[in-house]
């Protein structure tokens, strides 16, 4: 691979792991109160969460460099555009949920959030496949951070 490509692939999952970096310290603010409420049986243990994140973080990456180096194209464009929404939601939810402990509007946003990443998939896919799998990890945590999201937001009710 060339030093171009390279720094491209650098950048892309620098950026994302940053993202991913500055919404941790923020969401750190509200941890203690979320220690407090009542979790579904399925919450793993904290540790996991940083592990996971910084994982998925460097695959969103990986994928989003894939795509912006791919010929230009109208569904290459849609794609970054997809994929910069997605992050912009993926780091508010954390804020909203952990911090404001606002479960419900969380709820909604994480929805959307979902909805995000399978257009993201979706449209990946017609300019890199790789791309578009490497988001499936993604996808499932997120799936399963809206099942978390939900449980916390009716037993907390």
């Amino acid at each position: 691979m060339d030093k171009s490509k390279l720094k491209t692939y650098g950048l892309f999952i620098l950026f994302t792991e940053l993202v991913g970096v500055v919404a941790g310290l923020f969401t750190s603010m509200g941890m203690d109160a979320y220690d407090a409420v009542e979790k579904p049986a399925l919450t793993p243990p904290d540790i996991v969460f940083p592990i996971v994140w910084t994982i998925l973080y460097a695959l969103m990456g990986i994928s989003a460099a894939r795509i912006w180096l791919s010929p230009p194209t109208k569904e290459r464009n849609h794609g970054l555009i997809v994929w910069g929404a997605q992050l912009f939601f993926n780091f508010f939810w954390s804020l909203i949920f952990f911090n404001l402990e606002a479960y419900g509007f969380a709820f909604i946003w994480i929805l959307i959030l979902w909805a995000l990443i399978i257009a993201m998939i979706y449209i990946f896919n017609k300019t890199d496949r790789l791309a578009a799998i490497l988001q499936i990890p993604y996808l499932i945590w997120v799936t399963f951070a809206t099942y978390l999201n939900l449980m916390v937001w009716l037993l907390n009710r």
